[in-house]
């Protein structure tokens, strides 16, 4: 058996009934990762010395019988912004070369204490401020299904680790789709968390009002726990979960416009699933998504660049150019602005609140295009803008409306389904989730 192709969940079954010795799975994955030809597109670096004494301290509990949880033992990635004690956390930008903190990010304090193995740091994109997983910088990881195409983002090398069987699962972030992106592009299972459920003490900020914590894996079970284990709290009971009665809105504004021929069709295909699985599908309209839409440029780049202003223009030579361009986009907002755009979304916020009220989730096609190709991103910058404004619109809106946003493949490659519920909704979006999987299956 492939312990590098099964899921977290299984893996740690496999610990608790005592057929996956944990410092041996450790030990394969990290074999794995040197062996790997694609190694250093992935791994900003390893930790083996960490992850080994924690994969020990694992064994021993399965041995006593006192494990700590259904994924005690089983390694995992991070994303190189949450930060680890003694070892580099430099968010994929030349800025911050050499940063090494002294304390673990809360979200890696609270899953070492969980039992969760911390296998190394992935490859992003420069602060988290791009979509399509592109990082001349540093490092661009490859995209399962072709690794000359970008990987999405920002959280590209944490979809990487886990397409490539590199990792159990990755831990990533999501500020305007960097969670569901690289998801879609890799064919993974992928959750934007309610902004402020999971704490940000210790993870690099790009715009702290949107910033959220999320898990990439292979199924929504895995998802599922990743999400407790993040919190140090209780799954979401995935027992008997289905889609009969299931009311879905299927959301007409902003997100079918100009949608591509395969993501499309892979979004039909899901819709005609879920259908026959007996839920009711429902399309409209919403205007204040696209008011909302209309506010995100003051929002989202006034808010990252006033960030990292200084850190920025104190050596703007060590960033790639398109995205520095991005964070000067924020830079000739007033602060009126940025406060008057922010009551306005509250109130948008609002009205979209209660349009949704009556419905299971809101239904949307994760991203509107393909993966595109790295070499003619970085040879044309007005296709690097206008791809990455794509491929982060219709994720966008999750963020806007403080969303809580699961994605699924839809079973067509590269494309996803998005279902999105009110705040601090995860636990039902992840029922329906698992009833979706199988009717995807």
């Amino acid at each position: 058996m492939d312990w590098r192709k099964m899921s977290a969940a299984d893996l740690g079954r496999g610990i608790g009934a005592g057929d996956i010795d944990p410092m041996e799975l450790c030990a394969a994955f990290l074999d794995a990762i040197a062996a790997h030809e694609y190694r250093d597109r992935i791994y900003a670096r390893t930790t083996p010395h960490r992850a080994l004494a924690e994969a020990e301290a694992a064994r021993d509990r399965a041995r006593a019988g006192q494990r700590l949880g259904p994924l005690d033992g089983v390694p995992i990635s991070w994303k190189d912004l949450f930060d680890t004690a003694g070892v580099a956390t430099e968010a994929g930008s030349a800025l911050l070369a050499g940063r090494v903190p002294d304390r673990d990010a809360a979200v890696l304090d609270i899953a070492t204490a969980q039992g969760l193995v911390c296998l190394g740091k992935t490859h992003m994109t420069e602060l988290a401020f791009s979509g399509l997983g592109v990082n001349p910088m540093t490092a661009t990881p490859p995209c399962i299904l072709d690794p000359q195409a970008a990987p999405g983002g920002s959280s590209s090398g944490a979809a990487a680790s886990v397409a490539h069987g590199l990792a159990a699962a990755g831990i990533g972030s999501d500020t305007g789709g960097s969670v569901r992106v690289p998801s879609v592009w890799n064919d993974l299972v992928g959750l934007k968390t309610t902004a402020g459920r999971l704490p940000l003490t210790g993870v690099v900020p790009l715009a702290p009002k949107f910033d959220t914590v999320g898990p990439l894996a292979r199924t929504v079970e895995d998802v599922a726990l990743l999400l407790a284990v993040l919190e140090g709290g209780t799954p979401a009971d995935l027992r008997g979960a289905s889609l009969a009665g299931a009311r879905f809105l299927v959301l007409e504004t902003v997100a079918l416009d100009g949608v591509r021929d395969e993501p499309r069709a892979g979004f039909d295909h899901a819709l005609d699933r879920f259908a026959a699985a007996g839920a009711t599908l429902e399309w409209g309209r919403a205007p204040e998504v696209a008011d909302a839409m209309a506010l995100s440029g003051v929002l989202f780049a006034t808010e990252a660049y006033g960030t990292w202003q200084a850190v920025i223009e104190a050596a703007p030579d060590k960033m790639y150019p398109e995205i520095l361009k991005r964070f000067r986009g924020g830079r000739d907002h007033a602060g009126a602005d940025y406060v008057a755009a922010w009551h306005a979304l509250d109130r948008l916020r609002a009205d979209w609140a209660r349009r949704i009220a009556g419905y299971d989730a809101v239904l949307l096609p994760t991203c509107p295009i393909l993966l595109p190709n790295v070499d003619r991103l970085l040879g044309d910058p007005d296709f690097f803008l206008s791809e990455n404004l794509l491929t982060l619109r219709n994720t966008r809106i999750g963020n806007l409306m403080g969303a809580a946003v699961l994605t699924l493949p839809t079973g067509l490659p590269a494309t996803g389904i998005s279902l999105m519920g009110p705040p601090m909704f995860e636990e039902r979006l992840l029922r329906l989730g698992a009833a979706a999987e199988v009717a995807l299956a």
